[in-house]
């Protein structure tokens, strides 16, 4: 033991010298000097002051009544103790907690200089770190609340990292340093310098957006595709024998059982335990009795007590076998203050979860927040006088230090307190060194890291992107290729990619039996194990989506309808901004299929919904009109979600099954691109004639409108022949695809008119944006117009609200009367 408090030290002061010359005198160190004052007034700094003074009395052994208020040990548990840390991780343990609170009050420190940006604080849960020694290192998946940082340095500790690294790392995070490896400067997140990489199949620190609860849906995910991405890419981690094969292990904090995100993810982990399906995640919940401003009083405890039939105490054995012959989920109880109990009850859940590969719960409790929430946050609007000075006062890490130092000789005061002032020093060096790194400081940073790069992907020659009317090729001697509608070709084109890469695997809801428009019709027994059924809720089909992604797989994610994506909305922005939160590092490479798109009969507007509200940065939008191209496009949105992509494949009801595009012609079916290496890149359009005078840009359904639209235009005689206006298929619906850039720029048009099939107005389409940026490229002719569907709801069995092909008849004859009417007014 000796031996390792002093190699510790040791170890420590051969790596201070850097941090302290380095930091001392800069920025942040002026700052601090010139706000003395009022440093020294802050409640953090004044805790600081008392623990360490505390160590001073303890250390030359002296008493502790001379303070307010007596500092004890936690008390062990009635029942005892079933696993106990060794001293040495005791010791490892306190250094966390040391770290944790030197950095929550230094964090508040450079904040008061105005150097810091981050103050939501971890104190008063210190001794949570003890977690990471009952978790697996590099085995097992972590995701935690952003107050759980000592469990983060704990397992950093115990990968093999400096403690000043660590600390030097999460100081880049409060100053927003572009040298920090967790965000790369653009937020402080948990995380840690180990790559998380999407090719992995299990271990990570995954890092927490601050949207209360979204780490859970992903954690449950990641469980869930252990053993999936086990048997696919043959792995040996899957062994039942195997006593560290990966758990997924998430914390939130008392307020977050409210939130959806966790219910949506808790209660889909019980689901998996009823179903039998191998589910070994551990939710990790610390009650401190405030979420903010509003008292919890307790309810986490009579929530969870709901679940399990008694509390787990002597008949823990027994119990555990029940548990896991029923639909429950076992709660584990730990007081949060004692870092052995927190390490035992941690170690028996992960045990539970392992051996069972089924979900547990921790509570830990007992828990004080000392400070508010952030530097922002006004306590005495809600707090009394008294009440803020107690919570002050319960220092659990000074707790920590007595129950190490008299219950378990694993440390004297003295070394406590030289060790503490030492780790202060480093932190306060540390932020010294990150403040006067650099920080981002260009929107091109900002733009570069929010996907991952394209897959380049040659354009296809433009004879296999022209079309003079439909589809169908003119006819020819000899052999007559097999023509199909689109839907044939999407079930055709699934199938393909899932036989070229065993990663590929395909969720969503009823898509075993073909989905509701049999699109995956006969997949699952192609792929058994692949195509994977979930219970109806969104939220946790796309987190589950983006866990799978995590652990190596390639998730084609089925949306039953377009309006279901609003109930996953912020799942679906959570996975769209992992790329640019984690500086590129996480991934979350994906296709997501959304269905039930545009013009119908059936199912009234939340089954025909036409809106797509939901394009964040960080998400790739396509709408095919036809089979051919979207057999060669979704080959290209594989290659893009492999590489890290979000591709978002939207697809319109009415084409799925079309045959015909005027009258009964066949004109809609196609032969599918049998060449595996026929792939249509994202910057691809199809052009329906390229002589015209006259463009018609528009996508998905709107094509076969327009096509139409063109012929009611030439009967009507308002053109001389079809061949007067080309219209211009663009798929690529999130940004401006080259072959339109080029199109617009070389094809000399009169005028241009733009039919987009969603709604009218802000928030509802996407070919207002595309208009904008052709307009600041100065591409657009003087005459061109927008044409849209309605700004109203869908009815049932009625399509009035739809474009349709009068919309696109008179938009366009109305551009051709406003130029003569101005050709009258200037002349």
């Amino acid at each position: 033991m000796e031996r390792f408090r002093s190699s510790t030290a040791i170890l420590w002061r051969n790596n201070r010298s850097r941090a302290f010359s380095a930091g001392s005198n800069g920025l942040l160190a002026r700052l601090r000097h010139q706000n003395e004052k009022d440093i020294v007034a802050l409640p953090e700094y004044k805790a600081r002051s008392n623990l360490l003074n505390f160590l001073e009395v303890k250390a030359v052994g002296m008493t502790s009544d001379t303070f307010s208020h007596s500092i004890e040990a936690p008390r062990p548990p009635t029942l005892g103790y079933k696993n106990t840390l060794t001293p040495p991780q005791m010791l490892q343990t306190l250094d966390a907690a040391m770290a944790t609170f030197h950095l929550h009050v230094e964090s508040r420190i450079a904040s008061l200089c105005g150097q810091g940006f981050y103050t939501i604080g971890p104190c008063g849960e210190e001794m949570l770190a003890s977690i990471g020694h009952a978790l697996d290192p590099d085995a097992d998946a972590i995701a935690l609340h952003y107050r759980h940082l000592s469990v983060s340095i704990l397992r950093q500790l115990r990968l093999g990292r400096n403690l000043e690294d660590i600390v030097l790392d999460r100081a880049r995070g409060h100053v927003i340093s572009k040298l920090d490896p967790v965000t790369g400067g653009v937020h402080c997140a948990i995380g840690s310098a180990r790559s998380d990489s999407a090719n992995r199949t299990a271990g990570g620190d995954y890092v927490v957006t601050s949207t209360l609860a979204s780490q859970c849906p992903p954690a449950v995910g990641r469980a869930l595709g252990f053993s999936i991405a086990d048997s696919l890419l043959k792995n040996d981690s899957s062994s039942e024998e195997d006593a560290t094969k990966p758990l997924s292990f998430v914390t939130i904090g008392d307020g977050s059982v409210h939130n959806a995100h966790f219910l949506s993810a808790f209660n889909l982990a019980r689901h998996a335990k009823f179903r039998k399906n191998k589910c070994p995640v551990v939710f990790g919940v610390s009650d401190n009795g405030l979420s903010i401003s509003y008292p919890t009083d307790g309810y986490a405890d009579y929530l969870f007590s709901k679940y399990s039939s008694e509390p787990l105490g002597a008949q823990y054995d027994s119990q555990i076998r029940a548990v896991a012959d029923r639909d429950g989920v076992p709660v584990f109880k730990a007081n949060g203050c004692d870092m052995v109990d927190v390490y035992d009850k941690t170690l028996q859940a992960a045990n539970y979860s392992r051996k069972y590969s089924a979900p547990s719960l921790i509570l830990y409790q007992e828990l004080t927040r000392r400070f508010g929430h952030a530097a922002t946050d006004r306590q005495h609007a809600y707090l009394d006088t008294d009440a803020i000075d107690r919570m002050a006062d319960s220092d659990v890490v000074a707790s920590g230090i007595v129950q190490a130092a008299e219950q378990y000789n694993a440390i004297t005061y003295s070394e406590a307190r030289d060790r503490f002032e030492e780790i202060g020093e480093m932190v306060k060096d540390t932020f010294g060194i990150a403040a006067e790194e650099p920080k981002i400081t260009t929107r091109d940073e900002m733009l570069e890291r929010v996907s991952q790069p394209m897959v380049p992907v040659p354009q296809l020659p433009p004879e296999k992107l022209l079309s003079n009317e439909g589809l169908q090729p003119k006819k020819s001697k000899g052999k007559r290729e097999k023509r199909e509608v689109m839907r044939k070709h999407m079930t055709r084109v699934i199938e393909e990619v899932m036989e070229n890469d065993p990663k590929v695997v395909y969720i969503g809801e009823d898509v075993e039996h073909g989905g509701y428009y049999l699109v995956s019709d006969g997949l699952v027994n192609k792929f058994p194990g692949r195509v994977i059924d979930f219970p109806p809720d969104e939220t946790t089909l796309l987190g589950c989506a983006m866990g799978f992604s995590q652990n190596g797989l390639v998730p084609i994610c089925e949306i039953p309808y377009s309006k279901y994506l609003d109930c996953g909305a912020d799942m679906f922005y959570e996975l769209a901004i992992s790329n640019w939160l984690t500086n590129k590092q996480c991934p979350n490479g994906m296709v997501v299929r959304v269905q039930g798109f545009d013009k119908g009969l059936f199912g009234g507007n939340f089954h025909t919904h036409n809106m797509i509200p939901h394009i964040p940065p960080g998400i790739d939008v396509l709408c095919y009109s036809n089979g051919l191209d979207y057999a060669r496009g979704f080959r290209n949105a594989i290659k893009q979600a492999r590489n890290g992509r979000v591709v978002v494949l939207v697809d319109c009801t009415n084409l799925l099954n079309l045959r015909h595009l005027h009258e009964k012609d066949r004109g809609w079916e196609s032969a599918y691109p049998e060449a595996k290496d026929e792939v249509m890149s994202f910057h691809d359009v199809r052009r329906f004639g390229v002589s015209g005078k006259h463009l018609i840009v528009t996508y998905g359904n709107g094509v076969v409108t327009a096509l139409r639209a063109r012929r009611a235009l030439a009967e009507q005689r308002a053109i001389d022949n079809e061949s007067e206006i080309d219209i211009i298929d663009t798929p690529y619906i999130s940004d401006i695809p080259d072959g339109l850039r080029d199109a617009v720029a070389n094809g000399g048009y009169d005028s241009i008119l733009f039919c987009d099939i969603c709604k009218e107005g802000p928030g509802s389409n996407t070919l207002s944006s595309t208009i904008m940026g052709l307009k600041k490229a100065d591409l657009l002719p003087a005459k061109w117009d927008f044409v849209a569907a309605p700004r109203a709801y869908n009815p049932l069995g009625n399509m009035v609200t739809f474009l349709n092909e009068e919309d696109i008849v008179s938009a366009f004859k109305k551009i051709d009367l406003n130029w003569k009417k101005d050709d009258l007014l200037m002349a």
